[in-house]
C-alpha cells in the first residue's frame, strides 16, 4: 500500500480538520536518535521532534528500558484508586522544580486535559468564569481551552463554558507596541491589562493564563519581565496566574528549566505535557496546594498518572539532569539563532526564540506582510532536503523549529544548512 492509499483511506474515516502536513504526506515508520524514516525508506533529520514532544529523541535506551520494566510487572494500569509509588515519587519531584509553595500535583494525559483541570480549578476556587488570555494564544482543543485560544485559526467555536477577556503582550511582531523599547512595551502591556480589567471585566477575575513562549502563535514571546509586572496587578485583584509550560517546560528554552523564570515571578499554578512523556501520554499541572485542594467534589483522570506514563517520565527527567541537556539546549539553541540571524533572505521578517524553540517569521519582500506562500514552500523544501519542520503563528507563515533537545553540534549545522539552502530556493521559486 502506497502514502497516496493511506492518505485515501485517512480522509475516508478521519476528520477532516486532522491536517497533514506536505503535498504529499508521509507516515513514519522508523526512527533512531534525531532521525526518521519514512515508509519509502527515506531519513529525515528531525527538527520538530512530534510538536516538541519526542524532547529526548527516538529509541533512547534509557526510556525504553524503564518502559519495558513496568511492563514486565504486567501492570499497565491499575487507576489512581490505588495508590501508585511512581506517581507519588514523580510528583514530589515536580512539586519541588516548581518552587511554588506547598505544591501539589495533579497528573492528566495531555496539555489540553491539564488547561482544562487549571482553568476548572480557578474558576471553582475564585468562583468566578471571568478569565483572562494573551491575543494569539493556544492552550489546547477542549471545550474550555479553545475558549480562551486567542488564535482565529484554532479555535473552533465561539461558544465557551468562559467569559474571556484577551490582553496585549505576547506577539510582539505585529503588536502596535512593537517599536518601544522592552521596558516601555511592558509599561504598555501592563497599561492595557489595567485597562481590560477596569473596562471588560468585573473585576472578580477567576485567573490569567500565559505561556511565556507562544507555540502555535509562532514561538513569540515577550520581553523578559514582564508576567512579573502584570502578576503585581494581578494579585492586587486577588487574580490567580497560570504558566502554559507544555511546550516550554523541562528546559527546552535553555536558559530555564521552567519558561516562566526568565520574568522572575512564581505563578500560582504550572501545567505541563509533551516532552515530560516523550512520545507517552503525560501531562498534568502542579499548583498551589490551597488551590489544588478547592475542588468539594471527587474527581479523577482514570489513565491520567498511570504506572507505564509514571515510569517513562522519571526516566525522562532522570535523562534530561543526567545529561546537562538543557545547557545542551542553550548551546545548540543559540549556533541556531546566530546562523540564522545572519542570512539576508529578503523573506525573513523576524528570527526569534530561546533555546530550541525557534521561530522564523516569512514576510512579502519589502514589508512586513505575511507570507503564507513561503511558509508551505519552506515545509515542501526542507522535506525534499531531509529535515522535518514545523509552521504556526496567526496567519500561518512561521516556521517553527525545535528539535529534540539532545541535538548536536554536527546535526545543528546540518539543518542550518539544509535551512538556509530551502530558504534560498523558497525565495527563488516564488520571486
Amino acid at each position: 500500500m502506497t502514502d497516496a492509499d493511506l492518505v485515501a483511506r485517512h480522509k475516508a474515516v478521519l476528520p477532516s480538520w486532522m491536517a497533514l502536513y506536505y503535498d504529499e504526506p508521509i507516515e513514519i515508520v522508523h526512527a533512531q536518535d534525531r532521525r526518521v524514516v519514512d515508509s519509502e525508506g527515506r531519513s529525515y533529520l528531525d527538527f520538530f521532534a512530534g510538536i516538541l514532544t519526542n524532547a529526548m529523541g527516538y529509541d533512547v535506551a534509557e526510556i525504553s528500558d524503564a518502559v519495558r520494566k513496568q511492563l514486565d510487572t504486567g501492570i499497565l494500569h491499575t487507576s489512581t484508586l490505588y495508590l501508585i509509588r511512581s506517581q507519588v515519587e514523580l510528583a514530589e519531584r515536580i512539586a519541588k522544580l516548581s518552587n511554588i509553595p506547598d505544591a501539589k500535583v495533579f497528573f492528566t494525559n495531555s496539555g489540553s486535559e491539564a488547561n482544562d483541570t487549571a482553568l476548572m480549578l480557578a474558576s471553582q476556587y475564585r468562583r468566578s468564569n471571568q478569565v483572562l488570555a494573551l491575543r494569539n494564544s493556544y492552550h489546547g482543543r477542549s471545550f474550555a481551552t479553545v475558549g480562551i485560544t486567542g488564535n482565529r485559526g484554532w479555535s473552533t467555536s465561539a461558544l465557551s463554558p468562559l467569559k474571556v477577556s484577551y490582553v496585549h503582550g505576547g506577539y510582539r511582531y505585529r503588536s502596535p507596541f512593537r517599536d518601544l523599547s522592552d521596558a516601555a512595551y511592558i509599561d504598555a502591556c501592563v497599561a492595557d491589562l489595567v485597562d481590560v480589567l477596569q473596562t471588560g471585566t468585573s473585576g472578580d477575575v477567576a485567573c490569567m493564563i500565559a505561556e511565556p513562549i507562544q507555540g502555535v502563535g509562532g514561538f513569540s514571546s515577550p520581553p523578559d519581565g514582564l508576567f512579573a509586572a502584570m502578576k503585581e496587578v494581578l494579585d492586587s485583584y486577588g487574580i490567580l496566574f497560570i504558566s502554559d509550560e507544555v511546550q516550554t517546560g523541562w528546559g527546552r528554552t535553555g536558559e530555564h528549566f521552567w519558561g516562566i523564570d526568565a520574568h522572575g515571578v512564581t505563578p500560582d499554578a504550572m501545567t505541563f505535557a509533551k516532552g515530560l512523556g516523550n512520545g507517552l501520554a503525560v501531562g498534568g499541572l502542579v499548583a498551589r496546594g490551597d488551590l489544588m485542594d478547592c475542588f468539594t467534589a471527587s474527581s479523577i483522570s482514570t489513565f491520567g498518572g498511570n504506572p507505564v506514563s509514571m515510569a517513562g517520565a522519571t526516566a525522562v527527567l532522570d535523562y534530561i539532569a543526567d545529561h546537562d541537556l538543557q545547557a545542551n539546549t542553550a548551546a545548540r539553541g543559540a549556533e541556531l539563532l546566530t546562523g540564522l540571524r545572519a542570512l539576508s533572505n529578503p523573506l525573513i521578517g523576524e528570527v526569534r526564540g530561546k533555546g530550541l524553540m525557534i521561530g522564523v517569521e516569512l514576510i512579502e519582500p519589502g514589508g512586513t506582510t505575511p507570507n503564507v506562500r513561503a511558509a508551505a514552500r519552506m515545509m515542501e523544501e526542507t522535506k525534499a532536503r531531509g529535515l522535518l519542520i514545523g509552521k504556526g503563528g496567526l496567519h500561518g507563515n512561521v516556521v517553527r523549529i525545535a528539535p529534540p533537545m539532545t541535538l548536536t553540534a554536527d546535526e545543528t549545522r546540518e539543518g542550518l544548512a539544509i535551512l538556509t539552502d530551502a530558504l534560498e530556493a523558497t525565495h527563488t521559486a516564488l520571486a
